[in-house]
């Protein structure tokens, strides 16, 4: 009977598991593009319009489609940050505390982080649902003013989806984990440096110090 029970849960876990992945995958895939885009596009743009403005003039559009390239790349980015465990956090301070105690701390600030994002998020909704309502347009494009500001509640809302995922990965794992997709504070540079010193050629470096 056992073992039926842990061959029907690793299926479901398994499942789990695959659904988990593909969502972080699209959600990954979203949030790298949008800062691609939005970053290479405010380059381009100022660049444009510094030279626009010294053979000719300004670009009168300028200011305002850099406002929505920063507007996306700091609440999306925000979103990005939290997932890969990039936001600032007293990570010195949790290294030195014993494991019961760093995993106690993460879940506490993970749900209060979770909970003042969707409280953010819910700010800037009902203020995007404003300016919807009021058709408050932009000033040179003439555009929807909303849609400018549409990435701040999205951008929130994600970021507090991701802090709830990692609160829930600290519930079901032993390990602390700082972000759904980051277990260590040092755990990349500890990839960086497990991968440089495996690709030392041990056996070369004992020759040359032979001869």
């Amino acid at each position: 009977m056992k073992e039926q029970q842990t061959t029907q849960e690793t299926p479901n876990k398994n499942i789990w598991q695959k659904i988990g992945n593909t969502a972080s995958l699209i959600v990954d895939k979203f949030e790298v593009w949008i800062l691609i885009i939005s970053t290479s596009g405010l380059a381009v743009l100022l660049i444009a319009n510094v030279i626009s403005r010294n053979v000719y003039r300004s670009i009168h559009f300028a200011e305002e489609v850099s406002n929505l390239f920063i507007i996306l790349i700091t609440f999306i980015g925000t979103s990005y940050a939290t997932r890969k465990a990039r936001h600032i956090r007293m990570g010195a301070i949790l290294e030195l505390l014993p494991n019961k105690v760093e995993k106690i701390l993460v879940l506490v600030m993970t749900a209060i982080s979770a909970i003042v994002m969707f409280i953010l998020a819910y700010i800037a909704l009902r203020y995007v649902i404003t300016l919807k309502a009021r058709n408050t347009l932009t000033a040179s494009l003439r555009a929807p003013y909303w849609l400018f500001v549409i990435a701040a509640p999205v951008g929130l809302g994600m970021s507090g989806f991701q802090f709830v995922r990692t609160f829930i990965k600290n519930i079901v794992e032993k390990e602390v984990w700082l972000s759904p997709e980051q277990k260590d504070e040092y755990e990349d540079e500890k990839t960086m440096l497990d991968s440089a010193i495996a690709s030392i050629n041990l056996d070369e470096i004992e020759l040359k110090e032979s001869k």
